[in-house]
């Protein structure tokens, strides 16, 4: 680690750069770990991040970022339709790990996410935590359709490349189709559907050992019988396949659905503008359409990515080539998932961390001038638009302050806060999400002037926004800083 972080601060004072101290370097091992629909796998990655001094800012940044190892990959295991193989998966993370020479200590972040069908299954939720727990010391439980999106459009490099057009990202998994239209480095909107290439699949017999409910309503749509130990045909899979490419070009076009397909939608409909975009495949189709691959794995991406380029023309899109296709999504869930605050927060306790799960809720704040009332307000409305009164659960409030930080103004946002205690007095530790370096001014303010009881945790100079999830890790060594992952927690 400590070679890695000189050799960077030598390049950068080689590039004329102003020197960098240690303490505005830091390195962590990030892993991510997929498990899909039709195949599980992992990956780890190296971060390196910079303090942005010369901006005034206290905040970390990733300004590097270096893939470690690549797992195989692994048809995900199923005891039964309905049950994940937790002993099978959890041999070969386990054998991942040690072909990586790494131990779960050393991981510093990361994220599991449990994407496509295999989310609906039954020990699902269960799994995925039981491998974030032991993946190391800040791995998250992580997933949902818009943040598998968001991840794979990270992982392909559309968002990377976005910088001078407008990228249409297309993740095809197993089980969904994943939709991202990313505009200058921004993803500007996020859809998906239940279509799939592992959503009917067969044995080495031909016999049909997999149907998934959307795979079940596709075929009686179009007229393919369909028995779980039966056979099916050759032409009868050409015939599904081209269905569901049907469906799902009616969704990428962004035109109007068919009941069925508004049906297999899992995420709004996506009207937004493609005129002039590139368009991206990525996910295990995509290996079929960019000729990466041609082996057939009992299921039915091959034929599914022939029927796709058989229709792209009609879009009128140019096809570009991603940095990557299936491993799109682990390399997301490796090197995206992170945000670092800044090194001004507050703890009241040390051992107050990590915690996981909050919800986000962001008050609308207002005004010339901050009131105390004014904030307390802007409390109530949102626990009251989020049923928080009736039904209180854990939350990182977020506020995001329009005023000059003066001690008037923070004075008055930390009595704001202290008036709407009652709301959610029964939360210890007290959770303040700032956009603004703020945080430790913030949380001294409430703990040590203002008295309040509960302990306080305040982080600073991270993006959130209403119904994100976060957690929150443990300070990073001598950096001050916390690992904060946001995220989308979503299992159906």
């Amino acid at each position: 680690m400590h070679d890695d972080l000189e050799e960077y601060a030598d390049r950068q004072e080689e590039e004329g750069a102003v020197p960098h101290k240690h303490s505005d370097l830091m390195e962590l091992v990030s892993v991510g770990i997929d498990i899909g629909s039709s195949t599980s796998h992992l990956m780890f990655s190296r971060l390196l991040l910079e303090r942005r001094g010369r901006e005034f800012s206290s905040r970390f940044e990733v300004v590097e970022r270096e893939s470690l190892f690549r797992s195989p990959i692994l048809l995900t295991p199923y005891r039964d339709r309905d049950t994940i193989d937790t002993e099978a998966l959890a041999q070969f993370i386990n054998r991942s790990y040690a072909e990586a020479g790494v131990e779960s200590s050393q991981v510093d972040t990361g994220a599991v996410i449990c994407t496509g069908e295999a989310v609906k299954k039954r020990n699902a939720e269960a799994i995925v935590r039981l491998f974030a727990d032991q993946g190391g010391k800040f791995v998250c439980a992580t997933a949902g359709p818009n943040l598998e999106t968001v991840l794979a459009a990270h992982g392909s490099g559309a968002v990377a490349h976005s910088r001078d057009s407008t990228i249409m990202n297309v993740d095809i998994g197993g089980g969904t189709c994943k939709l991202a239209i990313v505009k200058n480095g921004a993803i500007l909107e996020t859809a998906c559907i239940n279509v799939g290439s592992r959503l009917v699949a067969w044995d080495t017999q031909g016999q049909v050992n997999r149907i998934e409910e959307a795979g079940a309503n596709i075929a009686s749509w179009a007229g393919i019988p369909l028995e779980l130990g039966k056979p099916l045909s050759q032409q009868n899979k050409v015939a599904l396949a081209e269905a569901m490419a049907q469906l799902l070009f009616e969704f990428l076009e962004g035109k109007g659905l068919s009941p069925l397909a508004e049906e297999l939608l899992i995420t709004p409909f996506s009207r937004y503008v493609r005129d002039g975009a590139r368009l991206y495949f990525s996910g295990g189709v995509s290996e079929y359409i960019y000729g990466r691959e041609v082996q057939d794995y009992g299921d039915l991406g091959r034929l599914l990515a022939e029927s796709i380029q058989k229709r792209v023309p009609v879009l009128g899109l140019k096809v570009g080539e991603p940095d990557e296709g299936l491993r799109a999504t682990v390399i997301g869930a490796s090197q995206y998932t992170i945000q670092v605050s800044s090194s001004t927060i507050y703890l009241s306790r040390k051992d107050l961390l990590p915690i996981r799960d909050l919800l986000v809720v962001a008050p609308l704040l207002e005004g010339v001038e901050p009131s105390a009332d004014g904030v307390a307000n802007a409390i109530e409305r949102v626990f009251m638009r989020f049923d928080l009164m009736e039904h209180p659960r854990p939350v990182a409030l977020s506020l995001r302050c329009p005023w000059e930080n003066s001690y008037t103004t923070l004075k008055n946002l930390g009595l704001g806060v202290l008036q709407a205690k009652a709301l959610w007095g029964h939360q210890n530790p007290f959770v303040l999400v700032f956009d603004a370096d703020i945080g430790r001014l913030v949380g001294a303010l409430l703990k040590e002037e203002l008295a309040l009881e509960q302990e306080v945790v305040a982080i600073d100079e991270i993006t959130v926004g209403d119904l994100d999830f976060i957690d929150i890790g443990e300070e990073l060594g001598y950096s001050q800083a916390v690992p904060v992952v946001v995220k989308s927690l979503v299992f159906r």
